[in-house]
């Protein structure tokens, strides 16, 4: 089924969309309203995924392979860029990252509406997000948050040795003022800058600006790659992807 969408005239007259499906399948009000949400309505040959939608003689379609069973709660992984504030204004269909996204959803309005985002990210950071609209995956999410890793790689000024990381790994086994568990490592590095490698146990937003400060580090970026098992791996900064089904936090 195509999923091109083409505006189309409405009228404050006629029968709403969902009265007219209901009365065609036959079926309920709001089983209609589901077949309609679920993109599988054509009016004049034009998807329209709004129940309200008015009638009067247009064609009005219901898809051959229309069914309710795939109705599900989506997940999205954005790839948030640097100085957005939360990202949730990317969430468009523009945005989508069609070439790569491999979960196979087609693509609804209702899947932009009723999303969470439970996990933050690091302050001043970009990368992974998270939002939500099924619940399960938002309680795994929230109940999970402690010990589930999030991994972030940290760009700062010029070169950084191992042996410069000290002050950091002293801090985290110093028993006295107990810090979230985390590794640090040094992922590359140039006279010019170097990039850390974070794996940080739990959502602490502030915690990696505060060890870098501790070895005296001048953060440039920073960006959450992964969040448990899920990665950013090649999504582009700036769009996102549904999760798909194989994938779990």
């Amino acid at each position: 089924m195509s999923t091109r969408r083409t505006p189309i005239a409405q009228s404050d007259e006629g029968e709403r969309l969902a009265k007219r499906v209901a009365q065609m399948v036959p079926c309920s009000r709001r089983e209609a309203e589901q077949y309609i949400e679920g993109g599988w309505v054509r009016v004049d040959g034009v998807v329209v995924e709004e129940p309200m939608h008015r009638v009067i003689h247009q064609s009005v379609t219901l898809d051959r392979e229309a069914s309710l069973l795939n109705l599900t709660p989506v997940t999205l992984v954005l790839n948030k860029p640097p100085g957005v504030k939360d990202g949730s204004s990317l969430l468009t269909p523009a945005n989508h990252w069609k070439s790569g996204d491999a979960s196979g959803t087609r693509l609804l309005k209702r899947h932009f509406s009723k999303l969470g985002a439970p996990i933050p990210l690091e302050h001043g950071a970009s990368g992974l997000v998270v939002f939500t609209q099924d619940w399960r995956v938002q309680r795994k999410l929230e109940e999970d948050i402690a010990t589930m890793e999030h991994e972030l790689l940290v760009d700062v000024a010029g070169e950084v040795s191992p042996d410069a990381l000290t002050p950091i790994q002293r801090a985290l086994k110093d028993e006295r003022r107990p810090l979230p568990a985390a590794k640090v490592s040094v992922n590359s590095s140039t006279p010019e800058g170097s990039r850390l490698r974070f794996a940080i146990k739990g959502a602490h937003p502030g915690l990696a600006a505060h060890l870098c400060a501790l070895a005296g580090l001048d953060i440039r970026a920073m960006r959450r790659t992964r969040l448990g098992r899920v990665a950013l791996s090649d999504l582009p900064v700036g769009q996102w992807r549904y999760l798909a089904g194989h994938e779990r936090f």
